[in-house]
């Protein structure tokens, strides 16, 4: 009779020890990134694509910046104005899919993880085409930036799915292009170098403005 050999296989936790901490801090991370909503998701330093590293700028700027003061309170107003603007470019790709029949499934289809690898894509030159496309024969973008990398993430499971030309087709019919004045008011543009100079204006007089906002300490805002 053979002996029995019982293997046991060691999980190493990345960073920690505790198994609950790492758990919690993936929670953390999805929560992250479907509240900012990437434009890169696979660039963890947020600095390869302005938008991105604007949003994170915000974010990092509001950290130092005492809750309840006047500062706290601007960077949030602009931290959810970039918000509001992905969130609006992500709920026309739902009205979408949606309509195309998948209601259970759009949220899914729709979730790009921090770990998306253009390794890992099925038709990454069909995707990056039709991305292309989109940009240039719709509205659902704002067409005075390159178009955010996490769809072409969704448009190579849409292919993989054999959806992307429907999708495509609705998407020319529901948000068909605008000019430039249209767009204007659309709320799709944030100006980001207007964004960035006033973190570090911010940033440079801090103190003084912690001093002359002290008694607004009592306000709070929205994370």
């Amino acid at each position: 009779m053979l002996p029995r050999v019982c293997f046991f296989v060691c999980v190493r936790w990345p960073h920690s020890h505790d198994p609950l901490e790492y758990f919690n801090r993936e929670v953390q991370k999805r929560r992250d990134e479907e509240t900012n909503l990437w434009s890169t998701p696979g660039d963890p330093s947020h600095s390869e694509r302005d938008d991105d590293r604007a949003l994170y700028t915000l974010l990092q700027a509001r950290q130092k910046t005492r809750m309840g003061s006047t500062g706290y309170r601007r960077l949030s107003v602009d931290i959810e104005a970039m918000r509001d603007t992905r969130r609006e470019v992500r709920d026309k790709w739902k009205t979408i899919l949606e309509n195309l029949g998948f209601m259970a499934e759009a949220d899914s289809l729709l979730t790009v993880s921090a770990g998306a690898s253009h390794d890992r894509m099925r038709n990454a030159p069909a995707a990056r085409a039709l991305l292309q496309t989109l940009h240039s024969e719709t509205s659902i973008f704002s067409s005075r930036e390159p178009p955010p990398e996490r769809y072409l993430f969704i448009l190579d499971r849409l292919i993989y799915l054999d959806i992307a030309e429907d999708f495509l087709g609705k998407a020319k019919r529901f948000y068909p292009p605008r000019d430039d004045s249209d767009e204007d008011m659309s709320g799709l543009n944030i100006n980001l170098p207007l964004l960035l100079a006033r973190v570090e204006a911010m940033n440079g007089r801090g103190d003084d403005e912690e001093e002359s906002d002290r008694d607004d300490g009592n306000l709070s805002d929205r994370s």
